[in-house]
Formats: structure tokens, C-alpha cells, sequence
């Protein structure tokens, strides 16, 4: 099992409008390391749901549904999609702040490469953000 962390804007889409929807398709990423990314998504792959912008913390996870297929909002076929769906939101948030002061994280691609929407996490990552998120 592989582990991502995706953001979204939540005044746009937040993790409520994602649970209502049931399953959300991830559209609209055009970053070609970000596409690449989703292409490497896997069925059942777990996934870290990040409000960007306002929050800047991870509020959820959810997995994989359905793997990569053509973005149906283009008719450029170089962009993708994957389908999403809600497991759990986080008892408690964990922030970027939280994040960027824990030495266990910084290597963490959020941090990294804080401008791509579609990151890989390292399972040893995805597991100290959970305990963050149960502290």
C-alpha cells in the first residue's frame, strides 16, 4: 500500500463537501509531477486529505476508489483523475506548523515541494501524522 496527501482549498471544496459528496473526483491538477503522482494512485491506497490556504492542515483520510483515468473536465487526454473516497476525519487536525517543527518530518514531500496538490507520503510519515492527529 502506498500513501498521498492531496490538497484542496477548502472555501472551494473542504473535507465537508468531500464527506456530503460520498465520492469526490480528483480533477483539475494540471502540475504534470502532480499528475504523475496520481497515475502511481493505487485501489486502496490511503490518502491524506490537506485544506490548503486556510487551515494548512490535514483534517482526513481518505483512499483510493478507482485508479487513474482520463480527466473528463479536458479534452487535453495528458490530464488525469482518480476517484476518492472518505474513511476518517482526524480527531484532531494536524497542521503544517505542527509538521514543519516535528524533526520526523522533514523529508516529508508537503514540505519539500509545498506548491504540489498531489504528494507521495512515506508510510513512516503517514503513521506519526495519525499519532499526531490521536495526541
Amino acid at each position: 500500500m502506498n500513501y498521498w496527501l492531496v490538497k484542496s482549498e477548502p472555501f472551494k471544496y473542504s473535507w465537508d463537501d468531500f464527506v456530503a459528496q460520498g465520492v469526490g473526483m480528483w480533477d483539475g491538477v494540471r502540475n504534470y509531477q502532480a499528475r504523475n503522482n496520481m497515475k502511481s494512485m493505487k485501489l486502496g491506497d490511503l490518502v491524506f486529505f490537506y485544506h490548503s490556504n486556510e487551515g494548512l492542515e490535514v483534517v482526513g483520510i481518505a483512499k483510493v476508489v478507482k485508479e487513474h483515468y482520463p480527466d473528463p473536465t479536458t479534452d487535453d487526454e495528458r490530464w488525469v483523475v482518480v476517484d476518492l473516497s472518505p474513511v476518517e476525519k482526524l480527531p484532531k487536525t494536524v497542521t503544517l506548523k505542527q509538521m514543519k517543527n516535528d524533526e520526523r518530518l522533514q523529508d516529508l514531500a508537503l514540505i519539500k515541494q509545498s506548491r504540489l496538490s498531489v504528494t507521495p507520503v512515506k508510510s513512516e510519515e503517514f503513521d506519526i501524522i495519525v499519532g499526531l492527529a490521536h495526541e
